[in-house]
């Protein structure tokens, strides 16, 4: 997990966490963990995943 970001990646994943970057993870199922356990922590926060390569996000 690398710091909060403030512009997209070129490559890997990023969480988004209420619409603003938080962390990047060279791995989807890393950027899945780290989102689903902010999401039990704070189920209110829209969390979402980045995806680099197909400039898509997954809301979880």
């Amino acid at each position: 997990m690398v710091a909060a970001t403030h512009e997209l990646p070129a490559s890997g994943y990023a969480l988004e966490v209420d619409g603003r970057l938080k962390a990047e993870f060279t791995t989807r199922d890393g950027a899945r963990a780290g989102g689903e356990e902010l999401k039990k922590r704070f189920p209110m926060l829209q969390i979402r995943i980045y995806d680099a390569q197909t400039n898509a996000r997954e809301e979880i």
